[in-house]
């Protein structure tokens, strides 16, 4: 997903700061020196063949959603953009194209998400471990118009989750089909970058256990036994602004859950039914490819 698919906070610390990082570093980097009015109507524009980065930033999260605590974390973070043939870095993560056509993409792509500690609700139980998402994205290109300055994209990311450790566990998988609605060279503000994102979420039952299962040892008076289903997770709605310099990025997001009607929803975990985050950062450019590629507006 382009203007929100580092997605779903489910204390996605990592997936929300490539948001942040590949959202400011994606956009052409020559771009920012060419007036709106003189891009040519393309399908395709110029721009290096890789670019790397420093940044930092700030986001405050959730530590889950329906948790009702929340905390702020500092992010400081490196980006590389790669425009290759099959290999691919850049707003929509890092990927390899599988197929690329104008109408359709297959790409191989991949979330983190940071672990959950000291929550209150789980007070008594094992922390929650960081784990990886992997797995395909078919993207269909619905519409684009003159020189790709309005794009309105539907992503179909089906990952496999794993926790980080040794060995890994499986926890499941998730699929969060979204509609992705990009503006590029807003209206009378050159240069600024909107993107907007919705759709909703599902998980098979492993993974909703992993996040909202109470087993019978740790229930208690308040925290009754409870086994997650899997099913809707509930939707999400994202919003991203970017602002481009000749040599750095800024960008804000706002990320929200809503959790009614999610199979889950009756466990004693999940403490409030609508979750707010958002954040901030700053990337710098340090070195561009003086080789150049096209890429698709």
């Amino acid at each position: 997903m382009t203007g929100a698919s580092a997605g779903r906070s489910r204390h996605r610390l990592l997936a929300l700061l490539l948001i942040a990082a590949c959202r400011l570093a994606s956009a052409d980097a020559t771009a920012s020196d060419v007036p709106a009015d003189a891009v040519p109507a393309r399908d395709v524009h110029e721009a290096p063949l890789w670019e790397y980065g420093l940044g930092g930033g700030a986001v405050l999260l959730n530590d889950y959603p329906g948790a009702s605590s929340s905390h702020a974390y500092p992010v400081p973070f490196g980006y590389l953009i790669y425009n290759g043939k099959y290999l691919k870095s850049d707003r929509d993560g890092v990927r390899g194209l599988l197929l690329n056509q104008s109408w359709v993409e297959l790409n191989v792509s991949a979330n983190l998400t940071a672990p959950v500690r000291n929550n209150a609700a789980r007070n008594g139980m094992p922390e929650l471990r960081s784990t990886v998402e992997i797995g395909p994205s078919l993207n269909f290109h619905l519409f684009r118009s003159d020189a790709g300055r309005v794009k309105l994209d539907f992503n179909l990311p089906l990952r496999s989750a794993f926790t980080i450790e040794f060995p890994p566990r499986s926890i499941g998988w998730v699929f969060e089909p979204n509609l992705d609605l990009d503006f590029d060279q807003l209206p009378h503000l050159p240069d600024w970058h909107l993107g907007l994102a919705a759709g909703p979420m599902y998980a098979n039952a492993r993974y909703h256990d992993y996040f909202y299962s109470v087993a019978a040892q740790y229930a208690t008076a308040t925290r009754p036994e409870y086994a997650a289903p899997g099913g809707y997770s509930g939707s999400q709605f994202v919003t991203v602004v970017t602002k481009r310099f000749p040599r750095f990025r800024i960008a804000a997001y706002l990320h929200y859950d809503t959790l009614a009607g999610a199979s889950f929803v009756d466990s004693p975990l999940v403490e409030r039914r609508h979750d707010w985050s958002g954040g901030f950062g700053i990337a710098w450019t340090i070195g561009r490819s003086t080789q150049s590629v096209e890429v698709p507006n």
